[in-house]
């Protein structure tokens, strides 16, 4: 049975870690109603600290010299993995269904193939090379919705293309916390990639706050803040830190392919998207709350 676990559990984690994962398309699209969506992804990961340090924070000041040594690559993983990763999905959201950004975010085992191969050495066997040119032409008849004339034009939705950017980053990430071998165990590393992450992204929360909308604190807030840190935040992260440390950069990434189905299931179930050849966003109300964060900004709420 030991033997059954070291061998097979990895593989489950393909498919229960993107159940988790993919809720955070359920906060990109229900959460930006009620919070700004950098906002929502700086407090997201400072929640995430803050639940995290009380149980790593002796460990932490013991391995400070470690710290100080591995401090620009935890830094790095933060701003992508939380950063880029955090907050451009909730940008998407605004203008973009669950299930497009489901099926653009797949597009990043694509490039954590092409980087682990030319900066790493990794081989591109004929497997990898089949899914990746699916993958491709995937990715690329989501973004221009099936219509030549929006490439010709250059006339692409702004939310695919902040799910496009969010997939490198996440490529990056992925490449990287596999790559950078750390001495410090995975609770530890979280807690200061999630802080990290937060540092990175506070300079655009505060230009959030006072040039486009002020954040609005009260349950709706903390209800999707919360959510958002534990569901595709903490189990997420760690199950996916968990799969890679055994199955590699590369075939942990597939876990994208899976991804998008939970996301299509959870944009039919909480958004009543349907998955289309064609999804127009411009002409096609998306299915939103009757009050959002849209509304707000015409309504210059103070804080509390």
């Amino acid at each position: 049975m030991k033997n059954f676990n070291n061998s097979y559990l990895p593989f489950l984690l393909l498919f229960i870690q993107p159940v988790f994962m993919a809720s955070n398309l359920i906060v990109a699209r229900g959460g930006v109603e009620h919070v700004p969506p950098i906002s929502l992804a700086f407090w997201r990961w400072t929640v995430v600290v803050l639940l995290l340090l009380p149980f790593t924070y002796s460990l932490l000041i013991k391995n400070s010299k470690i710290i100080k040594k591995e401090f620009k690559k935890l830094f790095f993983l933060g701003a992508m993995g939380c950063g880029v990763c955090g907050a451009f999905p909730f940008l998407a959201g605004e203008t973009t269904t669950v299930t497009n950004m489901g099926i653009i975010y797949t597009s990043s085992p694509i490039f954590i193939i092409l980087i682990s191969a030319f900066f790493f050495n990794e081989k591109i066997n004929f497997v990898k090379i089949i899914g990746l040119v699916s993958c491709l032409i995937g990715v690329f008849i989501i973004i221009i919705k099936g219509d030549l004339n929006l490439l010709l034009n250059l006339n692409f939705t702004i939310g695919d293309l902040w799910m496009l950017a969010a997939a490198i980053g996440w490529a990056l990430y992925s490449i990287y916390l596999f790559y950078w071998k750390s001495e410090l165990p995975i609770f530890q590393r979280f807690t200061l990639v999630a802080f990290f992450g937060a540092i990175s992204l506070l300079p655009f929360y505060i230009i959030e706050e006072v040039v486009v909308q002020r954040t609005v604190f009260n349950s709706q807030f903390f209800l999707w803040v919360l959510f958002a840190a534990i569901s595709p935040g903490i189990i997420a992260f760690t199950l996916y830190a968990q799969a890679q440390k055994s199955l590699g950069a590369s075939l942990t990434g597939l876990t994208l392919y899976v991804f998008t189905i939970y996301a299509a299931i959870y944009g039919f179930i909480f958004f009543d998207e349907k998955l289309e050849p064609i999804i127009k966003v411009k002409n096609k109300k998306l299915a939103r709350p009757t009050v959002g964060y849209e509304q707000r900004k015409t309504m210059s709420p103070q804080k509390p």
